[in-house]
């Protein structure tokens, strides 16, 4: 495997692949990688000839209060399993290679805009957020040249975002969505469960089986929500309750379109998805299922 840091190099690399015929596919992370990760890699195998990953922890996307400091890096770790993969290239920028105003001073600043579907849901809860994180996919987009990007299917909002990006900026560029990878009790794999204590584990593990009971009840929009807000609630009261339960907080539960992520009416019939965040602890987790009515 290929380590580069720079950009000028990162383009020699692809340059040379793309001149030996091959297809390029680009896995963007940041970093403190899981078995989520690695299965993004082998999916950008079976779909190009040479794969980039990059490991870039993101400062336009951490609001103020969150945990952008002490978010893991774990850079040599992340480089052996990435190259145990067989992985290309390993693009590892410094802040200022991605954002070369700060090399001159200035403060970094979101090129990219959400707009509306990025000021719900996460976008309502970490203001921001998804400004941040479509400035960087871009940056990193005009960097790489991929033919192809992988991304993961747990943050949805996310996912949809990016598609609607590429099709306005980066058309021919594809970009792939990758199923969730569950741990064994079907928590989803985030770098964010290494906060988790061993008991917030044990309800964070709670949040997919509520999921799986609304996509069960889902014989309406109004079942699948209710059931979902049940189970969830009852999640954060038993926290709340007892002292030997860690404390859960739903943050919200909602159920969108999954072509436009707007909001059900009762009378929806299709592709729908159940969001949901809570926090345990002082740890923020998403997950989300699909639901067809």
């Amino acid at each position: 495997m290929i380590t580069v840091t720079s950009a000028k190099e990162l383009a020699k690399q692809v340059a040379a692949a793309k001149a030996a015929g091959k297809k390029v596919a680009f896995v963007p992370t940041m970093g403190a990688l899981h078995e989520g990760h690695l299965s993004l890699i082998k999916l950008a195998q079976q779909k190009a000839d040479f794969v980039v990953a990059s490991i870039f922890v993101n400062p336009l996307q951490f609001g103020k209060n969150e945990d952008f400091d002490r978010y893991p890096r774990t850079l040599e770790a992340d480089a052996q399993k990435l190259s145990s993969q067989n992985t290309d290239l390993l693009f590892a920028p410094s802040v200022d290679e991605i954002y070369p105003a700060l090399t001159e001073g200035e403060e970094a600043k979101p090129t990219k805009q959400a707009g509306p579907i990025g000021a719900v849901l996460e976008g309502a809860a970490r203001p921001g957020h998804f400004d941040g994180m479509l400035t960087v996919v871009a940056r990193l987009f005009e960097l790489v040249q991929p033919n192809i990007a992988i991304f993961g299917a747990k943050d949805a909002q996310q996912l949809f975002l990016i598609r609607r990006m590429a099709v306005a900026d980066f058309p021919g560029l594809e970009i792939v969505e990758a199923p969730t990878v569950r741990e064994l009790g079907g928590l989803a794999m985030s770098s964010r469960n290494a906060y988790l204590s061993e008991s917030e584990h044990d309800v964070a593990e709670k949040i997919f089986r509520a999921l799986r009971l609304a996509r069960d009840a889902a014989s309406s929009v109004n079942a699948a929500l209710q059931t979902a807000q049940e189970q969830l609630l009852a999640l954060a009261e038993n926290g709340t309750r007892s002292s030997s339960s860690p404390e859960a907080k739903l943050d919200y539960v909602s159920l969108v379109d999954a072509e436009t992520f707007e909001p059900l009416d009762e009378d929806f019939h299709g592709r729908a998805l159940l969001l949901v965040a809570v926090v345990i602890g002082k740890t923020r987790l998403i997950d989300n299922i699909e639901i067809i009515f």
